[in-house]
């Protein structure tokens, strides 16, 4: 079992990053939706790789997610405090957001960001802005999640940033990358192309089933992936949230007949982010999770934007290992 960290703020000491390593961590996840792999370098090469080390963990996994076709807010110069019933735009003299959203969105849709906090309706739409009323409010952040529901925006499958990060991976010592919102064999075929050009021909694919498109072609997707990643963030704001658990069960069923591995990500202990204990049913949520077969689980927020990074990669480890005992 493999018990995974998301790079961040909270755990770029080393004093940190030692206990995480203690703690049962075997690899860490570096989100690059919100920064770059040269921005994190030094913090690779002077933090994480000598905490490996020392732990005794020379094979800890380096696992660099992409950002792909994801859609994303654009930079803020500060947060924007969304107000239920207020209206906003988007685009041109308004939140910044893809050109794709505004050349896809219609009346009457909705767009979901920073996995369904908010919500917002699309009253008009021209080709370089959206008027939009706010159904569900809070603060917007920069750089966060954007989904138009209902509608499968056509989008790359590798970025120009990607591509650069890529050609950096080799010398960081990447082993896994986690290919964001794969929407059939056809984006694997190009990031494994990608990667045999760049000498990386055994660093292993990781695809996120995180959309419609990924889960009607999940069975082309497994035979070209290394591992699928059951990424429930966006996968949750892509189908109706109450068929999630169902769909989550499926995916592990079919992972299980055909011996793939799968790593299960988002929210598994959020409440972590601003308390040192979890809820009961983030910890049941984990056991049922390695239950199912999971071979590996992620953390994101939890330890990089949480409070408790320590206790949170902890309870994770000791959760898991506590339903491996009953398999």
């Amino acid at each position: 079992m493999d018990y995974y960290a998301t790079l961040g703020s909270p755990c770029a000491r080393r004093d940190v990053m030692d206990q995480l390593f203690q703690a049962g961590m075997t690899g860490i996840r570096v989100n690059l939706s919100h920064t770059s792999l040269s921005k994190c370098a030094p913090l690779l090469d002077e933090v994480y790789w000598p905490a490996a080390r020392q732990a005794g963990r020379e094979t800890a996994h380096l696992i660099l997610d992409l950002q792909g076709p994801e859609l994303r807010v654009g930079e803020l110069p500060r947060p924007v405090q969304l107000r239920e019933g207020d209206e906003i735009l988007l685009g041109d003299g308004g939140i910044p957001v893809p050109q794709s959203i505004l050349l896809s969105a219609r009346p009457g849709q909705q767009l979901s960001i920073d996995d369904g906090a908010l919500l917002l309706e699309v009253r008009r739409s021209a080709p370089s802005v959206l008027l939009c009323r706010v159904v569900r409010g809070g603060p917007l952040l920069s750089r966060k999640s954007l989904s138009l529901l209902g509608t499968e925006v056509d989008t790359p499958t590798l970025t120009p940033d990607d591509l650069d990060n890529l050609k950096q991976a080799g010398q960081l010592g990447v082993t896994h990358i986690l290919q964001p919102f794969v929407r059939s064999r056809r984006d694997i075929e190009i990031l494994r192309r990608t990667l045999d050009e760049l000498g990386l021909d055994r660093v292993w694919i990781m695809a996120k089933i995180e959309n419609r498109q990924g889960l009607d072609h999940l069975d082309e997707i497994m035979e070209e992936a290394n591992q699928i990643c059951i990424a429930r963030g966006d996968l949750g704001n892509s189908i109706p949230l109450w068929k999630l658990p169902a769909i989550q069960k499926d995916i592990a069923a079919r992972c299980r007949e055909r011996k793939k591995p799968f790593c299960l990500v988002t929210q598994l202990l959020w409440s972590m982010e601003q308390r040192p204990v979890p809820t009961r049913a983030e910890v049941c949520d984990i056991y049922n999770g390695v239950l199912d077969g999971a071979s590996s689980l992620m953390l994101t927020g939890e330890t990089a934007a949480g409070k408790w990074p320590v206790q949170a990669l902890r309870y994770l480890v000791r959760t898991a290992e506590e339903a491996l005992t009953a398999i």
